[in-house]
């Protein structure tokens, strides 16, 4: 019998809304709405690139020299962007995933994240990803299972698109004060306002030839402690927004240029994250997890229609 790449796909549906999650890393791999695409995903026996749908975790992006230091401890992770000498986002993409619910609506799944070399500490994270009125909503729990206090960030890589050949037509809002410069290996420099910069997307624009791949701070949010960045139709009559719930603190944007060829540009990933990249090595945004205690981050996706 055939067994998919990406294991077991979790089939959700409510109204004209249809997603899937795999197994493989409880990532999202498809979302439509009325048939239209929402995401870039990939097919159940792709190999993921990407990082397509991904959940990040125990860090989000990027640790420099995969070194950082945590009670008074040297940890040392493997270097898994080798080319750029970094630790990248996380250890659980590649892992089997428990499925713990699975309804026509909601899918639920977890997995232990085990002590391991770099990183000698135990987890619980659990995925739930649930489909309603107002789209996707996905929540991400962690719980500490052990003895000692953890270092612990989150992140999601979905890909969006608003149903152009490239992104470079779409209309982005990005409600960030501030943009996190970065260097050459992807890792932070400076933290520096957005205003007066090409990095303004406060108001919607077009993307054009820019070229992203950038962490954004200091987000604006609505009453409900929310912030959405919106990806629309150059017409602007239809679009997306992808909100940024409890937990969320900074949003990558990726436009996807050093993706391989035939993928560049075609949708750009905005990507939820609890910090930013290198916080374990400077601590910003960084959770500490107790023994005992949980940490969830709430993020989703909300499809309109003008």
């Amino acid at each position: 019998m055939h067994e998919n790449r990406t294991g077991r796909q979790l089939a959700l549906r409510h109204r004209d809304q249809n997603a899937v999650v795999v197994e493989l890393g409880a990532a999202l791999r498809h979302y439509t709405v009325g048939g239209r695409p929402v995401i870039d995903g990939f097919a159940p026996d792709d190999r993921i690139t990407g990082g397509r749908g991904q959940i990040l975790v125990p860090w989000p992006n990027r640790i420099a020299d995969g070194r950082y230091r945590w009670d008074g401890r040297d940890r040392r992770l493997a270097l898994t962007e080798p080319a750029n000498g970094n630790a990248i986002h996380g250890l659980l993409r590649w892992t089997s995933w428990r499925i713990v619910e699975a309804r026509d609506d909601r899918a639920v799944l977890d997995t232990p994240l085990w002590p391991q070399p770099g990183y000698p500490f135990h987890l619980r994270v659990r995925a739930e990803y649930t489909l309603g009125d107002d789209g996707l909503a996905v929540a991400v729990t962690a719980r500490n299972l052990g003895s000692d206090t953890a270092p612990y960030g989150f992140g999601q890589h979905p890909y969006l698109t608003a149903g152009t050949a490239t992104v470079d037509d779409a209309l982005l809002t990005v409600p960030a004060r501030t943009r996190l410069r970065t260097d050459a290996r992807g890792l932070p420099v400076a933290d520096e306002p957005v205003a007066g910069t090409p990095y303004d997307f406060r108001d919607p624009r077009p993307i054009g030839s820019q070229r992203l791949d950038t962490p954004f701070g200091g987000l604006e949010r609505d009453a409900r402690g929310r912030a959405a960045v919106r990806l629309a139709h150059p017409s602007g009559a239809w679009g997306t927004d992808v909100w940024l719930g409890e937990g969320v603190e900074n949003v990558q944007l990726y436009t996807g240029d050093t993706l391989p060829e035939g993928e560049r540009r075609r949708a750009i990933a905005i990507e939820p994250m609890s910090c930013p990249p290198d916080a374990f090595r400077s601590g910003t945004g960084l959770v500490a997890l107790a023994p005992g205690e949980e940490h969830t981050v709430r993020w989703g996706i909300t499809p309109w229609q003008g």
